[in-house]
């Protein structure tokens, strides 16, 4: 699908856009733009890989003619740009608004205007029922995603939703680990809290995957694996061999105590997919699309929260050895 094709990512100095440049280079495409903002993030990770199919290119998605230009001649567009973390965009509302959305329509235009092939949006779990500012700007982006369908364009609009992802940029182990070896506390915000979590790696095998079967319109969620942060600390604790404090620091603001990939709303136009995949098909009608799914079956739950089916120490453990984070 990639082999021989020019390839445009926003945000592609972050985790995902490290991980997924990483897995795309073997694929042998024509080239590879990193589109954004971060002059020495572009620095470092063109003398990281320093492969002559890399190329850069400094601009926002809030810039709607830097990101036409940067289409020019692209086949396909994975946007990872985002501001995704909670407090900042509760704090700066206007910023995230910017970015998250206004970003993301641009992306939309541009693709269009430059005739790509596919464009892949990168969503959150926190975009379902959300409760935070940056949940809320992640599923209009979802929204307006799925809606571009219906533009009558040559461009397909993908959508993935995931959940966290090990080793990102703040990550919740980084940080753990980090406040074990100097800190000899660990800060928790609430003791209850269940979380989604993925490997870097599977999650941009994932997300080829949906890349290459969807159709355009729906939005394909990653299944994965929920543990308790709590277990998650002890089992790095027990891991690094220093056993610290657990200290309570309460929900921030916007903050829940367990997740949900799929609400109750969804699911009910939602189908099981290959077994690693729900697919959440839209209530908008996008031609072709309901058929195609009509042989899958459909979810029998009502919502998919973190809560459910937690993974025992040892299973956390041998994510976390997957993850690179262990030995």
């Amino acid at each position: 699908m990639f082999t021989n094709q020019r390839i445009l990512v926003t945000g592609g100095t972050g985790s995902w856009g490290y991980e997924l440049i990483r897995q795309l280079l073997p694929l042998q495409p024509k080239q590879i733009i990193v589109y954004s903002r971060n002059e020495s993030s572009q620095v470092a990770m063109n003398r990281m890989f320093k492969n002559p199919l890399l190329s850069f290119c400094i601009g926002d998605i809030r810039d709607k003619e830097a990101l036409m230009r940067a289409c020019e001649r692209v086949d396909y567009v994975f946007h990872l740009a985002a501001l995704k973390h909670v407090p900042v965009c509760e704090d700066q509302p206007y910023e995230a608004l910017k970015t998250n959305v206004i970003g993301t329509q641009n992306v939309i235009e541009a693709a269009i205007a430059n005739h790509v092939k596919r464009v892949i949006y990168i969503s959150t779990d926190k975009a379902a029922n959300p409760s935070n500012f940056y949940g809320m700007t992640k599923a209009i982006g979802e929204k307006l995603i799925v809606y571009a369908n219906l533009l009558h364009s040559e461009t397909t609009f993908i959508c993935v939703r995931g959940g966290n992802v090990l080793g990102t940029n703040g990550s919740v182990v980084h940080l753990f680990m980090n406040q074990i070896r100097m800190k000899q506390q660990v800060s928790i915000t609430d003791m209850r809290m269940t979380r989604f979590f993925l490997t870097l790696e599977e999650a941009i095998q994932l997300l080829f995957k949906a890349s290459e079967e969807s159709l355009g319109g729906e939005i394909f969620v990653m299944t994965m694996p929920t543990c308790r942060i709590v277990d998650l600390a002890e089992v790095l604790m027990d891991a690094m061999g220093m056993k610290t404090a657990l200290v309570e620091s309460g929900i921030r603001p916007g903050e829940k105590i367990h997740e949900i990939l799929l609400t109750d709303h969804e699911s009910m136009t939602t189908i099981v997919y290959d077994n690693e995949y729900l697919v959440i098909l839209p209530t908008i009608d996008i031609p072709g699309l309901r058929q195609h799914y009509s042989i899958y079956p459909k979810v029998d739950f009502v919502s998919y929260s973190s809560s459910q089916s937690l993974l025992t120490k040892d299973e956390i453990h041998s994510m976390l050895i997957r993850g690179g984070f262990l030995l």
